[in-house]
């Protein structure tokens, strides 16, 4: 009997390590003075100065590419995600299947189906690629997430609130901002959250529509991986946005326990 309850224990342990350690091995090779991290030479900060000198300037080039992309299609996302959400939860017609259809496309869709079609659209339409091809590109799979994430909000949304703050004088833009928006805010902020770090992490959809020089913080991490001697400033730059994901995530729940209690 007690063997039986170890078997999931066991098994948790082992996905775990399966999961974690890449990550740790990461972390400890971003110390290693070794270039190409196949032994340990001792510990070092070297990678992380060459990371921060002017030898790295293209990387944080990328790293500003990445974050002003992401953070654009993830605003615009939230706005039309929320309008979609809302329109599909208010209106039940039968038109509304191939809306639903719609909104699921992109989400089911391969990467690089969407990638070669938006492509191909943009040659034929002639139009330049730059960083408003690509934000316009994340923007037609980010709108789904946030879809559904407010759709999921919706589920148990009473829109008699709604009537009752129109009874009491409200006009319909005053009762969506200060009714609406606000029993919908959990939703569109995870949907707004999902959408910025997937658009920060795609690489297949950028990569077929991208200008010139304007690698993206992935695509920039692909063509340094291609070259060995640059991995250890792959591994301090990976080691630092993981730190930084562990302390926003460390910080949100710790404020957002005292908020849910009271």
């Amino acid at each position: 009997m007690k063997s039986r309850l170890r078997i999931p224990g066991v098994l948790t342990a082992l996905v775990l390590v399966f999961l974690y350690f890449p990550i740790l091995v990461l972390v400890l090779n971003s110390f290693n003075a070794s270039k190409y991290g196949s032994s340990w030479e001792g510990w070092t900060l070297r990678w992380y100065r060459l990371l921060f000198s002017g030898e790295s300037r293209d990387i944080w080039e990328s790293i500003q590419r990445s974050l002003h992309i992401a953070i654009g299609a993830s605003l615009v996302s939230m706005v039309l995600g929320t309008t979609a959400a809302w329109v599909l939860h208010r209106y039940r017609t039968r038109l509304q299947k191939v809306h639903f259809g719609l909104v699921y496309l992109p989400i089911v869709a391969p990467d690089i189906l969407m990638g070669i079609s938006l492509g191909i659209l943009l040659i034929t339409l002639g139009v330049d690629r730059s960083l408003e091809t690509i934000t316009v590109a994340h923007i037609t799979f980010c709108i789904s997430y946030v879809a559904l994430a407010v759709l999921g909000r919706l589920q148990d949304f009473d829109e008699s609130v709604v009537d009752a703050a129109r009874d009491l004088g409200a006009t319909w833009w005053q009762a969506v901002w200060r009714v609406v928006i606000p029993l919908l805010a959990p939703g569109i902020v995870a949907g707004g959250l999902l959408a910025f770090t997937l658009s920060i992490d795609d690489f297949v959809i950028t990569f077929f529509v991208k200008g010139v020089g304007l690698d993206t913080l992935p695509l920039k991490i692909y063509s340094m991986a291609r070259h060995s001697r640059q991995m250890p400033v792959i591994n301090a730059l990976s080691t630092l946005m993981l730190t930084f994901t562990f302390v926003v995530v460390w910080y949100v729940q710790r404020h957002a326990r005292p908020a849910l209690r009271g």
